[in-house]
């Protein structure tokens, strides 16, 4: 995992640091699988000593609360920044919170589909995944909620937009970026009722680096 270390590692001293040590148990987590997230085989790959660890983390248990921590922090925080998000329409505030889907930076769906895997596996962690799907959703029928929705429609919609996007993660779909931007016009009208403007399609493309006409000269002409 030379990758890992890179500049973190020349920089950090002989222990590394706590980011470092988190980072290289999230490449293992998300690689091979939670049995791969242990303090020994984690050294090796950073060439650090074992005992460094012990800097940062109290125990293995304190790292894997670290990697719970972050995925809660990235991951429902992007759905809370999107939902808050400025939006004159409720078209527009779901373009926000559609957004969160297409840019890894801001949300990461393996590790998403890696936690929902662990919880499976342990009661603790599946109530955090419960807690935080439950605040998510919460944010989503706030945005609702903002724009007129009765609260038992707005809850209705919220499910709605999340489940379909959750189902995306679970099934690991795999769409285009030109076939996923073809379809949000109708998710939007099917999850608020309202169709987005042409406006605001623009400013939600810009956003995600698309561009309807590059796009469509890139498709190869269809067969008469």
């Amino acid at each position: 995992m030379t990758d890992i270390q890179g500049e973190d590692a020349k920089t950090s001293g002989w222990r590394g640091s706590r980011e470092l040590w988190l980072k290289a148990a999230k490449r293992a987590f998300l690689d091979t699988g939670l049995d791969a997230v242990k303090i020994q085989p984690l050294a090796i790959s950073l060439n650090i000593s074992r005992t460094s660890f012990y800097w940062f983390f109290k125990d293995r248990n304190a790292l894997l609360d670290a990697l719970l921590e972050e995925w809660e922090a990235k991951n429902t925080g992007a759905f809370t920044d999107a939902c808050e998000a400025y939006a004159e329409t409720p078209a527009e505030a779901v373009l926000n919170l559609i957004g969160v889907f297409l840019d890894e930076k801001v949300f990461e769906p393996r590790l998403d589909l890696a936690i929902r895997g662990w919880a499976h596996q342990s009661d603790p962690v599946m109530a955090r995944v419960n807690a935080a799907d439950e605040r998510r959703l919460a944010a989503i029928r706030a945005l609702f909620e903002r724009f007129g929705y009765p609260a038992d429609e707005a809850d209705t919609r919220a499910r709605t937009v999340y489940l379909t996007q959750i189902g995306y993660i679970s099934m690991q779909v795999r769409e285009s970026l030109q076939t996923r931007m073809t379809r949000v016009p109708r998710y939007v009208e099917i999850f608020s009722d309202h169709a987005p403007t042409p406006s605001e399609l623009a400013r939600f493309h810009a956003r995600h680096g698309y561009s309807p006409q590059e796009s469509d000269a890139e498709e190869p002409a269809s067969k008469p």
